[in-house]
């Protein structure tokens, strides 16, 4: 099951159905509406991150890598988001 949803989302992404940026479900999400385990989709999403076909988002989940210039861009949004969430976490304490 992990291999053909990893085979499934791989084959949306170099057809295009998903642009690169695109957030993917949830594993909860995915993994009802497939009415599969959850660790079955963390597999197939595990192993399209380490063929570097997915990025992690943090806390938003996990897009479609958009090459090395969208990953880039992502990345400085990132570093302002945890700058940001740090001065929170500040305040609360």
């Amino acid at each position: 099951m992990t291999r053909q949803i990893r085979e499934q989302i791989d084959s949306l992404i170099d057809a295009g159905a998903l642009a690169a940026g695109t957030l993917l479900p949830s594993e909860r999400d995915l993994a009802n509406t497939l009415k599969v385990a959850r660790n079955v989709v963390r597999g197939a999403y595990e192993q399209l991150m380490e063929a570097g076909r997915l990025t992690s988002e943090g806390r938003r989940g996990r897009s479609v890598s958009g090459g090395s210039s969208g990953g880039t861009k992502r990345r400085s949004t990132k570093k302002a988001s945890t700058g940001k969430s740090s001065k929170s976490k500040a305040r609360k304490k």
